[in-house]
């Protein structure tokens, strides 16, 4: 009988042990680095979320200046902040590097791309004013609407001579 007891408790001290061990290991040092959105255009904002960051901390990047991490107080000592992409960083992946008040540091490499910014109010186009094959085509579609009117017109008008 005492041995059985023995074993019950011993099964429940390393099942306690088990489930606890992944919860300390998260409190000990940043994990799980997370930038939202993953594509995102210069001068855009990337939300950047860390856990195992319980006292917040700084992320840096190539692609954005140095941004602070402010504890958000849940389960899971997750810290955030917001970065601005810098206006002149050039489109491809970049690393984020995360470093924890007290905790240590991480890097996520390939965190989030940057992409080339558009000018608004053109439809994305890079181009200013109608290229030569836009005027052609525009040129084409007034004369076939002329002659089709044309053509129209003189049509009703030999209908009406009966």
């Amino acid at each position: 009988m005492r041995t059985t007891r023995a074993l019950a408790v011993s099964a429940t001290a390393v099942a306690t042990l088990g489930l606890a061990a992944p919860v300390a290991l998260a409190w000990n040092s940043p994990s799980n680095i997370v930038a939202s959105p993953s594509v995102v255009a210069r001068g855009g904002q990337l939300t950047i979320t860390v856990d195992g960051c319980p006292q917040g901390g700084h992320a840096t990047s190539n692609a954005f200046a140095k941004t602070t991490l402010s504890p958000i107080n849940d389960s899971r000592g997750t810290s955030k902040g917001v970065a601005t992409i810098n206006q002149t960083a050039t489109p491809g992946s970049y690393d984020i590097t995360v470093n924890c008040t007290g905790k240590g540091s991480l890097t996520k490499p390939a965190a989030f791309t940057v992409i080339g910014g558009v000018q608004g109010g053109l439809g994305g186009s890079n181009s200013s004013g109608a290229t030569p094959t836009d005027m052609a085509i525009g040129g084409g579609l007034v004369a076939l609407a002329l002659i089709g009117g044309g053509v129209f017109w003189m049509r009703r008008r030999s209908d009406n001579k009966f």
